[in-house]
């Protein structure tokens, strides 16, 4: 069966119907993987002292950290094949698919080997505290060992997005997640591994998601095919891939840099506090779901679009993933705040946990709108090549302010909820600088270049 049937075409016919179909199935994707994480969370919560609960909270802007380099070159792929994909181009295609996954493999292994070495001094360096040190540290370690699986995963990912098939990984999600939720159970219950259980059941799902993605690619029969004897990087695609990719994983590290920061300070409320802000973060994922979602449709169709160069389709594709993102985003957030505490109970039947899960829920939950719509401007930005631009507004009003309100607002009212009011504040700094720079860009950069592009 033609595997055309999964892709889509953003350039011609109804742009909100194709973009809810292609946002859909990431909305979905994004819950499960949430749901997934949160019986992680579940487990370890109930069925395990409150300081492995801690031990896994207090690793996740570590691992970010490790990732969202490579993570972030997969935008790269994203972008360039679905430029290439509008404007009906194979051969580029092919080589841009290719490279990608070379770079997956080789960063990947790279990424694998370093965690091993610096995962207990990455630790000690944002403050982990004495007691949940050891399981973090062999926790820390097993999920590094998942790398060069997620790696794999993402710019397959990346490149079945760009041609608007979503469906898919969907499905390859459900699967690994549901090998997860049981792993997780055996390995917790049954073994009474605790974090590291959590930890090897998240690399043999990762494992399988990888797997799931590398049959979906090389049994295609499409331009975007992966050929295993054909994995090589192609130099000039790599530096095109950088060009747009890299500005992303940096922004993605800063952001773990600012959030690694941030981390350190929760550490100093204590144990407690960092199982109840792990329990709220994991809740509030399912918040922010829109806002990934719309940032790869705000992606995908402009660079699509102007790879097709359909203008006015560009610019009714930056609207309409910034009003589904922020629109998604309050109705969960309200939502979810009116049953705080039973979500809580779900994760945490602990009394302090709790009390220091509400606390952050309250700040992020009213606010997530406004990440939403400055990742859809941003995923924009992206889309038609500006890469940089969007960067630079990130490292300014997200990683450096945040930075800033740690080390000079915070400690004059060091209280948690002024502590996480530093999210909302530089999301919105950030929507307005994106939106003014797109404005600027259309004036001055697309409306000319549309002259161009007519015969």
């Amino acid at each position: 069966m033609s595997s055309r049937k999964y892709q889509m075409d953003m350039c011609h016919g109804p742009l909100l119907g194709k973009m809810v179909w292609f946002t859909l199935p990431l909305i979905l994707s994004s819950i499960l993987q949430m749901a997934f994480h949160a019986i992680d969370m579940i487990v370890i919560g109930h069925f395990a002292p409150h300081e492995s609960l801690a031990a896994v909270g207090s690793v996740g802007s570590i691992n970010s950290l490790m990732v969202n380099v490579f993570s972030g070159l997969s935008v790269g792929t994203n972008v360039l094949v679905a430029r290439y994909f509008g404007a009906n181009d194979p051969k580029r295609i092919r080589h841009c698919v290719h490279t990608s996954m070379a770079l997956a493999l080789f960063g990947g292994i790279g990424l694998l080997l370093l965690g091993q070495v610096i995962a207990t001094p990455l630790l000690r360096l944002v403050g982990t505290p004495d007691n949940v040190m050891s399981e973090a540290s062999i926790y820390l370690r097993i999920l590094f060992l998942a790398i060069p699986f997620l790696l794999f995963f993402n710019f397959g990912y990346a490149v079945l997005r760009a041609v608007g098939d979503t469906m898919r990984p969907m499905f390859f999600l459900i699967i690994a997640g549901a090998v997860n939720v049981v792993l997780n159970l055996f390995f917790v219950l049954v073994c009474g591994m605790h974090a590291s259980g959590v930890a090897l059941a998240t690399l043999i799902s990762h494992a399988l998601s990888a797997l799931f993605i590398y049959f979906a690619l090389a049994r295609n029969n499409t331009a975007i095919r992966l050929i295993w004897q054909y994995i090589r990087i192609d130099w000039r695609q790599f530096r095109e891939i950088l060009k747009i990719g890299l500005p992303a994983g940096v922004q993605s590290s800063c952001y773990s840099v600012s959030n690694m920061l941030i981390q350190a300070s929760i550490n100093t409320f204590g144990s407690l506090a960092i199982a109840g802000s792990a329990a709220a973060g994991t809740i509030e994922g399912f918040v922010g779901i829109s806002s990934g979602a719309c940032h790869q449709a705000a992606l995908a169709f402009t660079a699509q679009n102007y790879g097709g160069k359909q203008l006015k389709r560009i610019k009714r594709s930056i609207f309409l993933a910034a009003g589904l993102s922020a629109a998604c985003a309050m109705v969960l957030g309200f939502t979810l705040l009116l049953f705080d505490t039973e979500l809580l109970q779900i994760v945490s039947s602990d009394p302090g946990v709790i009390e220091w899960g509400l606390r952050r829920m309250l700040v992020m939950f009213t606010t997530a709108w406004m990440m939403c719509v400055m990742d859809s401007l941003s995923g924009s930005l992206r889309g038609l090549g500006y890469s940089m631009t969007s960067t630079v507004s990130t490292l300014a009003g997200v990683c450096g302010f945040r930075i800033v309100w740690v080390l000079f607002v915070f400690p004059l009212h060091p209280t948690f909820e002024m502590l996480f009011s530093s999210y909302p504040v530089s999301w919105m700094m950030v929507a307005v600088f994106n939106a003014s720079a797109l404005c600027y860009i259309w004036k001055y950069k697309m409306i000319p270049l549309s002259r161009s592009w007519r015969p």
